[in-house]
């Protein structure tokens, strides 16, 4: 697991706050959260790098720098409040039987009176799979690895995000950006006449702004990237759809909580969707930096 620098020792600090969390793990859950990204927003109005909800930091924020204020934009504040948050729900929810780390982490995605009611971590897929995923994360052995790190995913992610509302074009976009595209969709339609991005080209746009170059199409990419299991997946990877490998027809940029920013089809813009938007979801993978160029 990479942690940018700038964060090493926040996290090394508050991941000491009480026994139930760790470095390891407070670091896996803002890689999960935001990818380490302190702008961050959800579509749904998490914020910041711990993807704190508005109510939640208002009553669970804190003021880890000492300026005299709580700004959930800011890692200084953010980082310790989600270490204290953790330990807050850890001995809220201490009397649940199973793992104390899984059920407080089941906790802070789904609520602690979600753990109480099931007695330990909730029947919830999304829940699950998020535990299982941290989990995962926390105990993997960090290293200079060979895929993408979470700062060139959440450098991926604000590019994807700040093109939100571009127009879908087919065969449009390319490491420089929106582009008019070519004809034709299998069902007829073009993108000669519109500037934008199909869904391999808004992922290559947003990577090369990663100084990470992937290939033109979507199953090309896939073929360019290192799958990831289900609960490994993190910010930034990319969401693929098809029967097969080679028959892969759309990719996405996965964003946290089950979200990925994609182009969908030709009439639509760059929005989020949910990762079951479509029934051929055929699996998710990081882009590996071996494909790499100075932007």
């Amino acid at each position: 697991m990479s942690v940018p620098a700038d964060y090493q020792q926040l996290i090394e600090e508050a991941g000491n706050t009480c026994p139930e969390v760790s470095p390891n793990l407070l670091a896996a859950l803002l890689t999960q959260e935001s990818g380490f990204n302190p702008k961050a927003q959800s579509p749904v109005g998490a914020q910041g790098i711990a993807q704190f909800m508005p109510s939640t930091w208002e009553t669970n924020g804190v003021d880890g720098n000492k300026d005299g204020k709580r700004d959930v934009w800011d890692p200084e504040d953010a980082i310790p409040s989600a270490a204290g948050y953790l330990c807050g729900i850890a001995d809220d929810i201490k009397d649940v039987p199973g793992n104390k780390q899984n059920n407080m982490l089941a906790a802070y995605n789904a609520g602690s009176g979600a753990v109480r009611k099931y007695r330990g971590v909730p029947p919830y897929k999304e829940t699950q799979s998020y535990v299982r995923s941290i989990i995962a994360l926390a105990n993997k052995p960090s290293g200079a690895g060979k895929t993408a790190t979470t700062t060139q995913a959440a450098t991926a992610i604000n590019t994807a995000k700040a093109m939100l509302g571009t127009p879908y074009s087919w065969g449009g976009g390319n490491t420089n950006g929106p582009s008019t595209g070519i004809c034709c969709s299998p069902k007829g339609r073009s993108g000669q006449s519109i500037t934008g991005f199909d869904c391999s080209g808004l992922t290559l746009y947003a990577y090369a702004k990663a100084a990470i170059s992937l290939p033109r199409t979507a199953a090309q990419q896939y073929a360019a990237s290192e799958p990831v299991k289900p609960g490994q997946v993190r910010p930034g990877d990319l969401v693929f759809y098809g029967g097969s490998a080679n028959s892969i027809h759309h990719v996405g940029i996965y964003v946290g909580g089950g979200w990925m920013i994609d182009a969908p089809r030709p009439g639509t813009q760059v929005r989020y969707s949910p990762m079951d938007t479509m029934p051929d979801l055929f699996g998710v993978a990081r882009p590996v930096p071996q494909h790499s160029k100075e932007i």
